[in-house]
C-alpha cells in the first residue's frame, strides 16, 4: 500500500506562524479595544522617562498620574552602564517617584541566567555595573556575558572573549540594542560587539533582555498578570514595542530618545499607539485602556 505523506514546507511552516502571531496581536488589541482589564503598565527608562540627567518633560507628573490608576506599574531596561543601585540613585535626583523593586533590568535577567547554569562569566560591562553580579564566581571563566562595556571594548579583551567561545564557552549577550541616546546623539550599543562576535566566532548568543519574550514574560510574572493584560512603553521599536508586542502585549512608541523617523515602519505588527512622548502615552492609557 503507498502511503500519502505530505510534504513538510518550511514556508508554509513561516507563513503560519506569522498568522499566528498576527490573529494573536489582533486578539490583544480586540480585548483592550474592550477595555478589557489593564492591569500592568511596563515602563522603558532611558529614552522613555530620561536621557542620562534630564527628565523628559512631564514625565514625572504623567507617572505620579498613572500611580493614582488601579494598575500596577514596573520599569523594565536594557541599561546595562550602571547598575540597579545605581539607576535608581539618578531617577531619584530627578524626581521620579520608585522603588528599587519596581526595577527589573536586563543585568537581572543575565545574573538568573548565570545561576540557573552555574556559568563563571567574563563579563563585558562597565564597572559602574559589576555591583549587580555580587557573589558570582568569576575565577577561571567559562561563559562570556556581553553588556554595554565602552571602556573594555578593545582588541585585547574582545579577542580574549573570542577564543573562550572557540573554546567552547558560550555567549551571553545582556542585550544586542544597535544604539542608544545620549545629550550629544546617538551612541553605539553592545550589538554591534555581540554580533561581530557571533560572526567571527560562528555561534549564536544567548539573549536575555529585551525584545527576548522571557525578559517580558518574568517582568510580568512579579506582578502576577498575563500579557493580554499589559502594555509596554518605550522608545525602541523593536527592542521596547515589538519585543512587547510578540510577547502578547501592546506596545506604545514614543517620540524621544532613540526614536528617528519611520520607525513605527519597522515592526509588525505595527506599534497600538505613537506618541510625542510618556505624558502622551499615560494620557492615552488614562483615557481608553482604563
Amino acid at each position: 500500500m503507498e502511503l500519502n505523506i505530505p510534504q513538510f514546507d518550511p514556508d508554509e511552516e513561516e507563513q503560519a506562524n506569522r498568522k499566528s502571531r498576527r490573529e494573536a496581536a489582533a486578539e490583544v488589541q480586540g480585548n483592550m479595544s474592550g477595555r478589557r482589564a489593564l492591569k500592568a503598565v511596563l515602563i522603558d527608562l532611558s529614552g522613555t522617562l530620561h536621557i542620562e540627567d534630564t527628565a523628559v518633560p512631564g514625565a514625572q507628573e504623567a507617572l505620579n498620574r498613572l500611580r493614582q490608576a488601579c494598575v500596577a506599574v514596573k520599569f523594565v531596561t536594557n541599561t546595562t552602564k550602571e547598575s540597579k543601585r545605581s539607576l535608581m540613585e539618578r531617577l531619584h535626583r530627578l524626581n521620579f517617584n520608585l522603588q528599587e523593586k519596581e526595577i527589573f533590568t536586563s543585568l537581572s535577567a543575565a545574573r538568573r541566567l548565570l545561576e540557573q547554569k552555574q556559568h563563571r562569566p567574563l563579563l563585558l560591562v562597565e564597572d559602574s555595573a559589576l555591583e549587580d553580579f555580587t557573589g558570582i564566581d568569576t575565577s577561571e571563566p567559562n561563559a562570556v556575558v556581553v553588556g554595554l562595556a565602552p571602556d573594555h571594548f578593545n582588541y585585547q579583551t574582545l579577542n580574549k572573549a573570542f577564543s573562550m567561545i572557540l573554546d567552547g564557552a558560550p555567549l551571553i549577550a545582556i542585550h544586542k540594542a544597535r544604539y542608544y541616546k545620549q545629550k550629544d546623539g546617538l551612541a553605539l550599543g553592545p550589538g554591534a560587539f555581540v554580533t561581530g562576535l557571533e560572526y567571527a566566532t560562528d555561534c549564536k548568543a544567548t539573549v536575555v533582555g529585551k525584545p527576548e519574550k522571557t525578559f517580558f514574560t518574568q517582568a510580568l510574572h512579579d506582578l502576577g498578570c498575563s500579557p493580554g493584560e499589559a502594555v509596554m512603553i518605550g522608545d525602541d521599536a523593536r527592542d521596547d514595542v515589538g519585543g512587547a508586542q510578540n510577547a502578547g502585549m501592546l506596545g506604545i512608541l514614543v517620540r524621544t530618545g532613540k526614536y528617528r523617523d519611520g520607525d513605527e515602519n519597522k515592526i509588525q505588527p505595527p506599534p497600538h499607539l505613537t506618541c510625542d512622548s510618556f505624558p502622551d502615552a499615560v494620557e492615552h492609557i488614562l483615557k481608553n485602556l482604563l
